[in-house]
């Protein structure tokens, strides 16, 4: 039988996004998918960029992701659940599964990917589009529904009498357990997943050609670009650092796959997407 993992990524373990996933749930078990709501912890910590996922497979931090990991295998699909806030997600269940996708993402190829949002007034399809970034990154194919996957309300109770999100929700597990169902018959009619190509990991300044699969970080060979592309303290600020590449003998290797230019102690982080 299929399994599907809902991430309950709310601070509330059973508010209105627990109640958007029950109906979902609810709705699995009738077309006979099994499914697990899982809720995540409020201090889920977020990814430190130290490269010993790349190394050990696994992620350095001892939390949920690790252990939703080693089951990854039970599930055949798994839907993000997030309340807005400024138009976005919440903090942990991005936390959350910019660890477990990035250290995970050979292994989600496959799997279906759905997401759920729940907001009071506004804000919805931003959040929504956010959390969907996770799974079309990852080869995984998106499950659709009757309108964007969101509820309305304040609480529990305002939620439930949403009549049309809560449709949304029993049509989207509808069609997710319809295609699970397609996938497994393909899969005993004898039809194979895509063999994909090798991943080529570029960014707009340095070709493929010109990747030097050096040893300057830890994670190279998972990351080719990781000697040409870095990023300062501020989320997008690309200052194209070539490092010793260049014959720039002011970039260092520190333990964590970082760079560090002694003249100024100011740490740089390889970009990463």
């Amino acid at each position: 039988m299929a399994k599907v993992l809902l991430i309950n990524g709310s601070p509330k373990e059973h508010g209105c996004t627990y109640t958007a996933l029950k109906e979902i749930a609810e709705t699995l078990t009738k077309e006979g998918v099994e499914s697990e709501i899982y809720h995540i912890k409020n201090d889920t910590a977020g990814c430190r960029d130290c490269g010993y996922c790349a190394k050990k497979g696994r992620c350095s931090i001892k939390d949920d992701v690790n252990v939703l990991a080693e089951r990854l295998d039970e599930f055949d699909a798994i839907v993000l659940g997030s309340p807005v806030y400024y138009a976005g997600p919440s903090g942990q269940v991005c936390a959350f599964a910019d660890r477990f996708f990035y250290s995970n993402a050979a292994r989600m190829a496959g799997k279906l990917g759905a997401s759920v949002v729940s907001c009071r007034r506004g804000g919805a399809s931003a959040a929504f589009d956010r959390l969907n970034k996770y799974f079309t990154i990852c080869n995984m194919p998106l499950v659709p529904s009757q309108y964007w996957n969101q509820v309305h309300g304040f609480t529990p109770e305002d939620v439930r009498r949403d009549e049309e999100g809560l449709q949304t929700m029993r049509t989207l597990a509808q069609n997710m357990a319809w295609l699970l169902k397609c996938i497994n018959a393909g899969r005993m009619a004898g039809t194979e997943k895509p063999v994909y190509e090798p991943h080529l990991w570029t960014h707009f300044i340095m070709p493929p050609s010109e990747r030097c699969g050096c040893a300057l970080h830890p994670a190279c060979h998972l990351n080719p670009i990781s000697q040409h592309g870095y990023e300062g303290d501020g989320f997008g600020q690309d200052i194209g650092l070539r490092g010793s590449r260049e014959g720039n003998a002011d970039f260092t290797p520190t333990d964590e796959g970082a760079v560090t230019p002694p003249s100024s102690g100011k740490r740089l982080t390889r970009r990463r997407f």
